[in-house]
């Protein structure tokens, strides 16, 4: 799902919007922090679900940029992809709730991808990622 999502995100057609280009960096959740939210023009969230809600890193990340970024990242767009056994619902509602926190808005509706990704599901990680990519291009171009 993250090689799909990052695939749509680096998309060459998107890239060529901007002078520089769509830089896509990725971090794992436990070792990004206010920093990298700071420097970034949006979000691409993934996480897996972990009997019910978000993982413990993502939570961690919430956690450390939550005070610090919120002034200063509000407006900013961001997709989010998750990843269950057989339910991803919960986890969504608490992304939701913080990122509506934060004043972020999606650049797209979730992905929710409950058992093995199929092709529907790699499809629309690719999409997620080519359209907050997208939307990225069209507000700092």
């Amino acid at each position: 799902m993250l090689d799909a999502v990052l695939t749509g995100a680096g998309d060459p057609q998107i890239a060529e919007q901007l002078p520089g280009g769509v830089e896509v960096v990725v971090r794992p959740a436990l070792g990004a922090g206010v920093t990298d939210v700071l420097e970034a023009d949006g979000y691409l969230l993934g996480t897996p679900a972990n009997l019910g809600y978000m993982s413990g890193a993502l939570k961690h990340f919430f956690d450390q940029i939550y005070y610090p970024c919120l002034a200063a990242t509000r407006g900013r767009p961001y997709g989010l992809f998750v990843h269950g056994n057989n339910d991803t619902d919960g986890v969504v509602a608490a992304v939701e709730r913080i990122v509506t926190g934060l004043r972020w808005r999606p650049a797209a509706a979730p992905v929710q991808v409950v058992d093995t990704p199929d092709r529907a599901a790699l499809d629309a990680c690719w999409e997620l990622g080519a359209t907050l990519a997208a939307t990225v291009a069209s507000t700092t171009g």
